[in-house]
């Protein structure tokens, strides 16, 4: 099932369960390993989610006009986006065993994107598959299948958490630029 930006899928509700404490800590060690390289990695999946779905990029006046990979890697702008993205999930994934304190992050988040930059909300359930790619390529021959598991339940997480705050400001679909055609988007997964 194909999507384009702009479709709210609050009417299909996201799977929101907590992490038992094995999953957090499998997905704290694996972050742990990731985090240890910061803006590399923050850099590698923004550029990613640009490549793959340069429709995202109309959100960003700093880098929208980018189109090639090394230059988006370059830009000052992208890698100061790349480590608050990574900031970010850093505060998620160090808090797992504190839902309240992730709520808050996340409802934060999700009221700034909607209310101050107009971001789909569906380009969170977009970037957050392009940090699970990135996760399983970084671990290739690390990455078990229930640390495989317990990252896509922390992706509906976030997802529903940030939806929620969307949904709670109020927030209307927003027309897409008549310019910037839709690009099409990956089949809701895990």
């Amino acid at each position: 099932m194909e999507k384009v930006p702009g479709e709210m899928e609050i009417e299909r509700r996201e799977r929101s369960e907590e992490l038992s404490e094995a999953e957090r800590k499998a997905v704290q060690a694996t972050w742990a390993r990731l985090y240890a390289n910061c803006e590399d990695v923050g850099v590698a999946i923004l550029v990613r989610f640009f490549v793959n779905f340069p429709s995202a990029k109309q959100y960003f006046s700093q880098f929208k006009h980018m189109e090639e990979p090394l230059e988006m890697e370059q830009s000052p702008q992208l890698r100061k986006h790349a480590c608050r993205v990574m900031g970010a999930l850093n505060t998620v994934v160090e808090n797992l065993h504190d839902p309240e304190k992730v709520s808050s992050v996340l409802a934060l988040v999700g009221k700034a994107h909607a209310l101050k930059h107009k971001v789909e909300p569906v380009y969170f359930k977009i970037l957050s598959g392009v940090i699970l790619e990135v996760i399983a390529e970084e671990f290739a021959n690390d990455f078990p299948p229930e640390t495989q598991r317990a990252w896509a339940k922390l992706r509906g997480l976030i997802y529903s958490h940030v939806t929620a705050a969307y949904k709670e400001v109020g927030w209307v679909q927003q027309v897409p630029n008549a310019t910037t055609p839709p690009a099409t988007l990956p089949s809701s997964g895990p």
